[in-house]
């Protein structure tokens, strides 16, 4: 055997389907069981149509994405997209930092929602025992990302079928077993509530970003990434109304509110007795714990992308004892650290408030390069316009109702910016050039790069 044989590994390159289940895995997380109770306080039994419309916003952002992942396939994913139509200046550097704090304290969430259902199931709701779970499902996440992307891929795979399998079944005998006179429209809020209430079911679709940076583990991801996409969502968008049907088909509204995180294992009770409440217990460590995974997963990809382009330090690239990202240590050490010292339930809904300004920044650069993809211009406007609807609603709403959330959601704009200057005065000051306009070439799958703007 040759030496370079023995050298040489052949890289192991993920499917349309894992890919997919990467986003599945991210989207149906902590969201689906925190958020109806929250939903339906605002848009009442018309939830699901609040779905359907967040749903059709994760699509037209997913359309632009999905056009931009063919033409500039990266490990970076969206960032890859925002320097391509941005140029790598401070916009996109902030955005970067922006979406690394933010990411962290989302994943930081889902870790505290497994943590409280692990607690409810073995330890008597013990919030000593709830901090330990999330710090302990953190940790073996970290450790599976580690490992690699195709770990990753495998235990999302096994996580999303548990999870899917038991949600399609509580879906079915919701369904067939519902009262329809709890869903009719004539109960229904004024529309403006069903809108403003897409920024909070939004949320439960922030996964499909995640898709973007599998773009480096597809064997072609011009043609595999769009197709994951597509799918990923329409499995998401499909579960969400069918889910907001059979519970707010099972109970009324108010007991929806105030079953609040265990809504759905309320609702499986009437037909599925003490064994519907259990399974769907399961079913919520499973879906967090996949969370958890998915949200950890772009660390990698980003800062090795963002350290090349010198929008964060070298040091994010490195490797620890040649495995461990630097950068996913560290994302998984602010988790943790957010997990275990600090109480996440006042800034929760900025997480999508955060993703909404993300994804519609990442479309807005996608008109700088429209020529580039081929992507059709009346789906990004509309892509931008239904994402800016939605945002200017939940500000509103949440200026007025908790205002809270709002100056939480400023200071972590504010620290993306401070994080940026900061490094770039530190470049300069030690005589670094100024990086590329987009990625080195060794990133590079989509062809030549056009020029920065």
């Amino acid at each position: 055997m040759t030496e370079a044989s023995t050298s040489e590994t052949p890289q192991k390159y993920l499917t349309v389907r894992q890919a997919s289940f990467i986003g599945v895995g991210a989207m149906v997380g902590a969201g689906i069981f925190a958020l109806l109770g929250a939903a339906g306080e605002v848009a009442g039994a018309a939830v699901w149509i609040s779905f359907l419309i967040a749903g059709a916003i994760a699509g037209l952002q997913g359309y632009s994405f999905a056009k931009l992942g063919a033409r500039y396939p990266s490990g970076a994913g969206l960032f890859e997209y925002l320097a391509r139509g941005f140029g790598n200046g401070h916009l996109t550097g902030i955005t970067a930092w922006l979406t690394y704090v933010a990411n962290a304290v989302v994943t930081a969430m889902v870790a505290v929602s497994f943590g409280s259902y692990a607690s409810a199931a073995f330890a008597n709701e013990d919030p000593t025992w709830a901090k330990i779970f999330a710090a302990l499902v953190l940790v073996v996440m970290t450790g599976v990302n580690i490992v690699g992307s195709q770990l990753v891929a495998n235990a999302q795979t096994v996580i999303v079928y548990v999870v899917l399998s038991i949600l399609v079944l509580f879906a079915f005998v919701t369904l067939f077993t519902m009262d329809p006179s709890l869903l009719a429209p004539s109960g229904y809020p004024p529309l403006g509530d069903i809108v403003a209430s897409v920024a909070l079911t939004f949320f439960a679709f922030l996964g499909f970003g995640i898709i973007t940076f599998t773009a480096k583990d597809l064997r072609e991801p011009a043609r595999q990434l769009p197709r994951a996409m597509y799918l990923a969502l329409g499995i998401a968008t499909v579960i969400y109304v069918a889910i907001a049907l059979g519970v707010f088909g099972t109970l009324p509204v108010d007991e929806v509110i105030s079953s609040g995180g265990t809504a759905l294992a309320v609702a499986a009770q009437p037909t599925l007795g003490d064994f519907g409440y259990v399974l769907m217990i399961i079913t919520a460590l499973f879906a967090t714990a996949g969370a958890t995974n998915a949200g950890l997963y772009p660390a990698v990809g980003l800062c090795d992308q963002l350290a090349a382009t010198g929008q964060m330090p070298p040091l994010m690239s490195h490797r620890v004892g040649g495995k461990a990202s630097v950068g996913l240590l560290v994302a998984a050490a602010l988790s943790l650290i957010l997990a275990i010292g600090f109480d996440l339930t006042a800034i929760a809904s900025i997480g999508s408030a955060v993703a909404l300004l993300i994804f519609m920044m990442a479309t807005v650069a996608h008109f700088f390069v429209r020529a580039e993809t081929g992507a059709n211009l009346t789906l990004l406007v509309l892509a931008v316009l239904t994402a800016g609807i939605a945002l200017v609603a939940f500000l509103i709403s949440t200026t007025i109702n908790d205002p809270g959330s709002v100056i939480a959601m400023l200071v972590i704009v504010l620290i993306g910016v401070i994080m940026d200057l900061t490094w770039k005065r530190v470049r300069a000051n030690r005589g670094r050039p100024e990086p590329p306009a987009t990625a080195p070439p060794h990133f590079e799958q989509g062809g030549p790069a056009p020029s920065a703007p």
